[in-house]
């Protein structure tokens, strides 16, 4: 697998120093390099690269100019590269998958890459499982309402009932039944328990596929509550509502997952 990437920095140095490392990958293809943010636009939408390692700070369009410029066509996965760390919580704002603090370490670098291996293998696994999809339908349109009704229905035993996290230098192991929320925050996810919270490097998508739908449920774009653990419902305006859960903890549910809200109130 081929990572097509295209590199963007106003430093030509910085682009230089981005390729000699690169060179230790065998698997990282630069496409094009970009010197400023509306370069990057043009070569983004013309390459449609898998990656793009982006300066934040540059003249004119900046990083996360360049992220909104490509909304319209399916973006990249993105890495930013800043000199700056506090840079780090807007990036992944942003829907970055990580970032690099200049001058970038090597160590650092190839943590990035192997996160981005692993985003376009799902990617591209999901790719696969759609185009047999439309196969089966064209070939065997009798088959697929039973083939849709297995992958619809949750098998309880092919979800996580423990999750390790590896946080502060440790790695705990939490019962996912313990599990009270989860906050999203870029590729970060923070996960409470009665007790503790933890953070987990993982996508609110990724983390919703290892979790039961029947109790862990997105209430909000930035949480997963457990349904088990709601024991209160008070209204709010605007059709939003909050959710009190065991702990006291209290979680806005948005309009556009209402119908979560519904279960709740026979």
């Amino acid at each position: 697998m081929t990572i097509r990437t295209i590199l963007v920095d106003d430093e030509s140095l910085a682009i230089q120093g981005l390729k000699l490392r690169l060179e230790a990958h065998e698997d990282v293809e630069v496409v094009e390099t970009c010197s400023n943010g509306r370069e990057a636009i043009r070569a983004i939408k013309t390459h449609k690269p898998d990656l793009v390692l982006l300066d934040i700070q540059m003249p004119g369009f900046d990083g996360f100019s360049v992220v909104q410029g490509v909304m319209e066509v399916e973006p990249p996965l993105f890495v930013f590269v800043t000199a700056y760390s506090e840079h780090a919580v807007r990036a992944f704002d942003a829907k970055a998958i990580g970032y690099l603090v200049k001058p970038v370490e090597e160590q650092r670098l190839a943590d990035v890459l192997e996160h981005a291996r692993q985003r376009l293998a799902e990617k591209r696994q999901s790719a696969d499982a759609e185009r047999l999809r439309e196969v089966l339908n064209e070939l065997a349109p009798e088959a697929m309402p039973d083939l849709a009704a297995e992958a619809e229905a949750p098998a309880s035993n092919r979800f996580e009932k423990l999750i390790n996290i590896k946080d502060r230098g440790q790695i705990f192991r939490i019962d996912v039944d313990t599990i009270e929320r989860i906050e999203a925050a870029g590729d970060y996810m923070c996960i409470y328990t009665g007790d503790n919270s933890f953070i987990l490097r993982e996508t609110m998508k990724d983390l919703e596929r290892r979790l039961d739908p029947r109790v862990f449920q997105r209430v909000h774009r930035s949480w997963i509550v457990n349904l088990n653990l709601v024991r209160q419902v008070r209204p709010h305006t605007n059709g939003e509502c909050f959710l009190m859960l065991e702990s006291g903890a209290d979680v806005k549910v948005s309009r556009s997952f209402r119908d979560v809200v519904a279960r709740f109130v026979h």
